[in-house]
């Protein structure tokens, strides 16, 4: 086993929570409120981004398929049924949204089968979830407002290129660092 300060013999969070219902349920809940929390982080001007992708691509790193499926589906249930969990950006999100949930899953489902244990391995499974938020995200927005491919692509896609890659940059870095912390803490 090697010592490096980021790799972990876990591949996701869940061996942790076994069988329990209660330990799945807390993974769960703290992810679903903490994305709540990453999605009222606004930055930038004039276009602003929020940390929703950097939750989503966290959340399918390190809680693998079936806890980042069932912690998008509260974060969606939560938010359709009036909790303040989206980003406040009004009409035209349904495409992320839905692409969050469909990117958090297809990460987990790599993180689960160990694709995730390479640093080449965690940016291409990161990189392949947001061009489904984003592909879906866009294609939504062509949709929504009647807009040619190339004004949706310039409307929700191109301003947020830099800002994504750096998110993506630092789901790797902090998604790694959880697996190793919960790994040392396990064998407290």
């Amino acid at each position: 086993m090697t010592t490096s300060l980021f790799n972990s013999s876990l591949s996701t969070l869940a061996p942790l929570a076994g069988s329990s219902i209660a330990k799945q349920a807390m993974i769960v809940v703290g992810g679903t409120i903490g994305l709540a929390a990453l999605s009222q982080v606004a930055i930038g001007y004039p276009v602003p981004t929020t940390l929703q992708t950097l939750g989503v691509m966290l959340i399918g790193l390190t809680f693998g398929f079936r806890l980042a499926t069932a912690t998008l589906v509260a974060y969606l249930a939560g938010g359709a049924a009036g909790l303040p969990f989206f980003a406040p950006f009004g009409a035209g999100t349904s495409g992320y949204l839905i692409g969050f949930l469909l990117a958090a899953a297809l990460i987990g489902y790599l993180a689960d089968r160990g694709f995730t244990r390479s640093w080449l391995g965690t940016i291409a499974a990161l990189f392949a979830g947001e061009a489904v938020i984003f592909g879906l995200g866009v294609a939504w927005l062509s949709q929504a407002f009647n807009m040619s491919a190339s004004e949706a692509i310039a409307a929700g896609l191109t301003p947020f290129l830099l800002v994504d890659a750096i998110k993506l940059a630092l789901a790797a870095l902090i998604g790694k660092g959880v697996l190793k912390g919960a790994e040392q803490f396990a064998k407290l």
